[in-house]
């Protein structure tokens, strides 16, 4: 199987217009959030022959993170690394260990976009998405909506954090790509979606 699954979800991810997705993954007792994110803007394939990065973060730690790129037949990393950060332990038949890691991963897989996360999982695709937007990752609060000047299109990340923190307010403008949301890390700044719509239509 290895992770064929990465294909059909890239596609459900392009045909749904995420740049980002996620799922939970366990291995030796330890729960991981690994985030999918697709190279776009400011994320850049190393690898040519990569379809996707994956993003692990541990959900008992979010510091303790691996970001590695990765395509259906495996992950483009160093197998010292790979063990390191999973502690797989070496040992003669690594070649088969490190296989069977692998083809654990790619149960966890899904072919679509899941439809529920849970609240940890939201709060990394939202970090990953602001920093992605060079955003501090603490600007959660939505007070406005601005129209880009020179005719500049909001960057995907802006609208994938939109559709995560504030899905009412985004299908206002899902179709109007000239219109960004303007996030801020002070809770007292947060606007509610009338009080944003209003003030933009007044201006």
């Amino acid at each position: 199987m290895k992770l064929e699954n990465l294909k059909l979800l890239k596609e459900d991810m392009i045909k749904n217009g995420w740049t980002i997705c996620s799922f939970i993954f366990t291995y030796k007792r330890i729960e991981y959030i690994v985030l999918v994110k697709r190279f776009v803007g400011t994320e850049k394939r190393v690898n040519k022959y990569a379809l996707v990065k994956l993003h692990f973060i541990k959900s008992k730690n979010l510091d303790d993170d691996l970001q590695v790129e990765a395509n259906s037949s495996g992950i483009l990393i160093d197998a010292r690394q790979l063990r390191e950060y999973f502690e797989i332990e070496y040992n003669e038949n690594l070649g088969d260990i490190l296989q069977e890691f692998i083809e654990r991963l790619g149960t966890f897989i899904p072919t679509s976009i899941p439809s529920n996360v849970s609240e940890i999982e939201k709060n990394a695709m939202i970090q990953s998405l602001s920093k992605s937007d060079s955003e501090d990752p603490s600007k959660i609060y939505c007070n406005k909506v601005r129209r880009n000047p020179n005719n500049g299109h909001r960057s995907e990340f802006n609208a994938d954090k939109t559709k995560l923190l504030r899905p009412s307010l985004y299908t206002y403008f899902s179709n109007d790509e000239s219109i960004s949301f303007c996030y801020y890390s002070d809770e007292r700044m947060e606007n509610d979606d009338e009080t944003i719509l209003k003030n933009f239509s007044s201006r």
